[in-house]
């Protein structure tokens, strides 16, 4: 048996997030793309964000929780972005997000349901099957799943033969209930949910 490993914490910012981040604010149009962008993230989509935009040169616009890990705050500003905190158990992260667009423009890039950030998320998964050939199994994590979404699209066209399989912690809780509902549900804060649920830290 052979194991290969994609290693995306040496990516840029230090996860994939910098991949759809990227390829998103990359594929606005241009008069589109100088009106800045505006996010929402708890870390690794907000660093990622600002990364890019400070790259193509534009604005950026990230609403985090007050209590986002000071690291990723500092990284977030560090790369240039304004940070908007708010306070996670009381306010609502996409109604804030929203009227900042409404207020002051730009464009809202979520961290995985959006097209452009599920097809840059894919790219992993094209560069670990150019490099490797055909596979009998992918094992994607799964959060949003924006990586796992893009890196099955990428394996159904040039790897069909490929199992793409989704992770997660077993008491991480991100996917199965949503999917055995048939719905799309909103991730309930750690400290909300009942002890035995709790996650050591949500995906970001």
């Amino acid at each position: 048996m052979e194991l290969f490993f994609k290693a995306e914490n040496f990516q840029r910012v230090g996860a994939f997030k910098f991949r759809g981040a990227t390829n998103a604010i990359l594929a606005l149009p241009e008069a589109t793309r100088q009106k800045g962008i505006v996010a929402f993230s708890s870390g690794n989509h907000a660093q990622a964000i600002a990364c890019a935009a400070r790259d193509a040169g534009i604005s950026a616009v990230i609403v985090m929780p007050e209590d986002a890990p000071a690291m990723k705050l500092a990284a977030t500003r560090g790369y240039g972005a304004e940070v908007v905190t708010y306070d996670r158990y009381s306010q609502d992260r996409e109604e804030i997000a929203a009227r900042l667009v409404a207020q002051r423009g730009g464009t809202l890039l979520p961290s995985f349901n959006h097209p452009d950030i599920i097809a840059g998320q894919g790219t992993a998964a094209l560069e670990l099957l150019e490099e490797t050939g055909p596979l009998d199994a992918l094992f994607v994590p799964v959060g949003g799943g924006g990586l796992v979404s893009g890196c099955a699209l990428v394996a159904n066209k040039i790897a069909p033969d490929c199992a793409v399989i989704g992770v997660e912690p077993a008491a991480g809780m991100m996917r199965d209930n949503p999917l055995q509902q048939g719905i799309l549900s909103k991730l309930l804060p750690r400290a909300q949910l009942p002890m035995e649920r709790r996650p050591p830290a949500w995906g970001i």
